[in-house]
């Protein structure tokens, strides 16, 4: 590539995200999922538009699972702990068994309704039988559902992908279809290991981070991400799911009271984003309209026995073990939404070369953004129709984290958000643990040192000095008192997770 070339990309990337950006807004206005604004750009800017040709599905393979390995770092990142910590077993129910009977219920539909043959029916299964991290992730937190609900989602997301791929590329093997000793070796094997890195990482990489005090509080997001991407190509190279492994030593870094918290989530989102708009514009380069409107009859009548029929036998089946209510399952089966996964795992048959793999992933694609536009804007009415929005949140305190080197202690940077038990309490009422104080409060841009009288309000910044040794008792009295105000240690609230 010469220089001028360099130039000419560069400004066309540019453009793209900032055109994606001002259609982002415009189209969250409508309740339309991102997604699709990403996919119509990069089909406009594909052969067929602007014309830029792109039909390497091989690159698209690798490229697309990088991002998908940076989303789902993100989405564990931003995931609270105590928001999943009781969803684990119905949301680990739902990413193996709901995905293996997802994906039976599927094939069985493509084979009998669209008359492909076994190995084809269950490859189109398997691709699309996973929820989509990202498509999740952006979509429920505007919703308001209950922490069960939300947190049993985000959690089989973030789990379900790694399933899907083993089972993806066991069903697209040259060599035919693997036995069922063979399919449950890989999947143990692949799954196990995976998790068992992914926490190693995490925990270890947690451990190092609190005891290193780097110059620039920019490293900080970076060596986490870092040890996010080592976790999935560790795992990779052992053979092992470096998807789980990824999102699990996200999980355990992002609950790991960290320094320069906030900085690192911000530092996340953005990388989201970042991967989500390079991932659909690629993607939406590789569509081609004349072939995908061959594919919208077959995607269509897929589409419907994936929604219709294989996620909610799938919840139910996964579910029996667990109480959750009627309204609660089939907005769980509603819920199931679909986005890059799919089109990236469409991929790799394409990369094998298999017979009829364009064809399959044509079908693919148009399933993806139909029922995309479909489920995604309804989700908050439905929700809302099943009486599951709009529930009271109780508003955690974010506390941020920065190094004192000098006097071997750290800054805790409490934010008290609207509707806290922080708010209205004086200051001497907080009761912090010896040794730790208040150094000031930033309220309405202004900076002060509080008297103990004083009063707390919504929205003030709290600066806690404190030493390393006391931090973790000083967030644990500081989240008690925002959750349950000045009677927090007469409620028995402790602040723990």
């Amino acid at each position: 590539m010469t220089l001028p070339q360099l130039y000419l990309a560069v400004l066309i990337g540019c453009v793209t995200v900032l055109a994606s950006i001002a259609a982002i807004r415009a189209t969250h206005r409508l309740g339309l999922p991102a997604l699709l604004v990403f996919l119509g750009i990069g089909m406009l800017l594909g052969e067929d538009g602007v014309g830029i040709p792109f039909e390497d599905f091989e690159l698209a393979q690798v490229l697309g699972t990088f991002a998908l390995a940076l989303i789902l770092i993100e989405g564990g990142l931003s995931t609270r702990w105590r928001a999943i910590s009781g969803q684990l077993a119905p949301a680990s129910m739902l990413a193996t068994l709901g995905v293996g009977v997802s994906v039976t219920v599927t094939a069985l539909g493509a084979h009998f309704l669209l008359g492909f043959g076994w190995q084809a029916s269950l490859v189109i299964g398997a691709v699309v039988a996973s929820t989509d991290a990202a498509a999740v992730f952006s979509e429920l937190r505007g919703i308001g559902l209950p922490k069960r609900l939300s947190g049993t989602l985000e959690a089989e997301s973030g789990f379900n992908d790694a399933p899907a791929v083993i089972l993806v590329l066991a069903f697209s093997s040259a060599e035919g279809l693997p036995t069922t000793f063979e399919l449950v070796a890989t999947l143990v094997w692949e799954l196990g290991a995976g998790s068992l890195i992914g926490i190693a990482v995490g925990f270890g990489g947690a451990w190092v981070l609190r005891r290193l005090a780097l110059p620039v509080s920019g490293l900080y997001p970076l060596a986490v991400f870092s040890l996010g991407m080592a976790a999935f190509a560790a795992a990779g190279t052992l053979h092992a799911s470096g998807f789980i492994a990824a999102y699990l030593a996200a999980l355990v870094l992002g609950n790991s009271r960290l320094p320069h918290r906030a900085a690192t989530q911000s530092f996340a989102t953005g990388l989201g984003w970042v991967a989500q708009l390079g991932m659909f514009v690629m993607l939406g380069m590789l569509a081609s309209p004349e072939n995908l409107l061959y594919a919208l009859v077959p995607a269509l009548v897929l589409g419907g026995v994936l929604t219709l029929l294989a996620r909610p036998i799938s919840v139910w089946l996964s579910l029996i073990p667990f109480r959750f209510s009627l309204k609660e399952k089939a907005l769980l089966s509603w819920a199931g939404l679909r986005g890059a996964v799919p089109i990236v795992l469409a991929t790799i048959p394409q990369s094998a070369n298999l017979p009829g793999a364009q064809a399959w992933w044509d079908i693919v694609f148009i399933l993806v953004v139909v029922f995309t536009l479909v489920q995604g804007p309804t989700l908050p009415w439905v929700a809302k129709r099943l009486g599951l929005s709009g529930q009271d949140v109780i508003q955690e305190v974010d506390i941020e984290t920065a190094p004192l080197d000098a006097v071997d202690g750290e800054v805790l940077t409490i934010t008290v958000p609207k509707g806290s038990g922080l708010a209205g309490l004086r200051v001497f009422e907080l009761r912090l643990p010896e040794g730790s104080a208040i150094a000031g409060v930033v309220r309405d841009d202004g900076l002060f040192v509080p008297a103990k009288a004083d009063r707390l309000r919504s929205n003030d910044q709290l600066l806690v000095v404190t030493t390393p040794k006391l931090r973790e008792a000083t967030e644990q009295r500081l989240t008690a008192l925002a959750r349950a105000g000045r009677l927090a240690r007469w409620l028995g609230e402790d602040g723990r997770d």
